[in-house]
C-alpha cells in the first residue's frame, strides 16, 4: 500500500505515539507485508524469531517492538505492540466507508458492461468492458476487474484476509487495506471468495478460469491461463504460476509456489512447493506416479500376508 503522498518517520511516529530511530524527515511511502516490501515502506515484527529477516527485507522502515542494531540507510519505529500500530496505519490511510448504494459514485464501470439485480460494487471499484457480473455478486472497495470478464452469481470480491494474532483475551485481526485484481478474459463461477490483499493485491491472471465454490486467500497470485476446479481451497500468499490445473477439492497450503504447468489431482493435500510441468496427487501430495506406484503395492498386501501364511503352514 502506498501512502497518497509521502511522509516522514516523524509524522508516522507521531501518528502511532512510537518512538522512532533513525532521521526525523526519513521519508516513509507506504506499507506493506514482507513478501511484497520494496524501499520506502514499513514492515512490523514482533517476534525476535522474525527481526533478521524484516531487518535484511527490502523496507527501509522496520516497526519494531525493541529497539536493536539497524543496518544503514534504515530506520526504526520502536512500538509497544506493531501489530495493533500497523492496523492504526491501515485504519488512517485506507479507513473503512461505509456505503449508502448499491453502487458506489465512485465506481467506475465501462462500456457495454452488465451489473445484474442485486448486486453490490463498491468504493472505487474499476470494471472494464464487455464484461458481466451476475445477480448477487459483492465487489468490495479498491477492486480492479479488466475487460472481458464474467463473474457469476453469489462471489464476492475483496473480504477481509483471514489472518489473525493470538491475544489472551482472544483472537485480535490484522486489517486489510489491500486490493483484489482480476485480469482480461477471466471467468470467475458461482460462489467464489477472493480475499483482498492485507497491504497489496491478490491478483487472478490473464485467461484463467474458476469453477464454482473457490476460495483463493490473500495476497495469492493466479498467473495467466490457470483452470481451477470447484471446492479447490487456496490459501494465503500463495504463487501459482501460469497455466497450472487444479481439480476439485484441493487443499493449497499458505506461502509456497505452485510451479509452472503443474497439474494437481481432485482431493490432494499440497504442503510444499511444486516442480515444473509435473502431476501431483495425495494428501500429503506427492509425484501423480510415485503415489500411484504406492497404492498399487497397498493393494497386493492381502495378497502377500495370504502367501506368507500359506508358506508358513508348510
Amino acid at each position: 500500500m502506498k501512502f497518497p503522498k509521502p511522509h516522514t518517520l516523524e509524522q508516522i511516529a507521531t501518528l502511532i505515539s512510537s518512538e522512532f530511530v533513525g532521521d526525523a524527515h526519513y521519508p516513509v511511502l507506504g506499507m506493506n507485508e514482507i513478501h511484497v516490501v520494496e524501499p520506502g515502506d514499513i514492515v512490523f515484527v514482533d517476534h525476535p524469531k522474525y527481526y533478521d529477516k524484516a531487518l535484511n527485507s527490502a523496507a527501509t522502515i522496520i516497526l519494531i517492538n525493541k529497539e536493536v542494531d539497524c543496518p544503514e540507510g534504515k530506520v526504526l519505529l520502536v512500538s509497544d505492540d506493531p501489530f495493533r500500530d500497523f492496523n492504526t496505519l491501515t485504519n488512517h490511510f485506507k479507513p473503512f466507508q461505509s456505503a449508502n448504494s448499491a453502487i458506489s459514485a465512485t465506481a467506475k464501470i465501462g462500456k457495454n458492461t452488465v451489473i445484474q439485480p442485486n448486486c453490490f460494487i463498491g468504493h472505487n471499484v474499476e470494471i472494464g468492458d464487455n464484461c458481466i457480473i451476475h445477480a448477487n455478486v459483492s465487489i468490495y472497495d479498491d477492486a480492479v476487474i479488466g475487460n472481458n470478464v464474467t463473474i457469476h452469481s453469489g462471489t464476492v470480491l475483496g473480504a477481509n484476509a483471514f489472518y489473525y494474532k493470538k491475544r489472551p483475551e482472544g483472537y485480535d485481526r490484522l486489517k486489510s487495506g489491500g486490493r483484489v485484481v482480476i485480469e482480461d478474459h477471466v471467468d470467475i463461477g458461482a460462489a467464489c471468495t477472493i480475499d483482498r490483499g492485507v497491504t497489496a493485491d491478490t491478483r487472478i491472471g490473464y485467461g484463467s478460469k474458476l469453477d464454482n465454490q473457490i476460495q483463493i486467500g490473500h495476497d495469492t497470485t493466479l498467473g495467466k491461463h490457470c483452470l481451477i476446479a470447484s471446492q479447490t481451497g487456496i490459501a494465503g500468499c500463495v504463487v501459482v504460476e501460469d497455466n497450472v490445473v487444479i481439480w476439485g477439492q484441493v487443499g493449497v497450503k499458505s506461502g509456497i509456489t505452485i510451479a509452472k504447468g503443474t497439474e494437481i489431482y481432485a482431493q490432494s493435500g499440497l504442503g510444499h512447493s511444486t516442480d515444473e510441468n509435473k502431476t501431483y496427487f495425495g494428501s500429503p501430495s506427492v509425484e501423480a506416479r510415485d503415489k500411484f506406484k504406492e497404492m498399487a503395492y497397498i493393494r497386493k498386501i492381502p495378497e502377500i500376508l495370504a502367501e506368507l501364511k500359506k508358506n508358513n503352514k508348510k
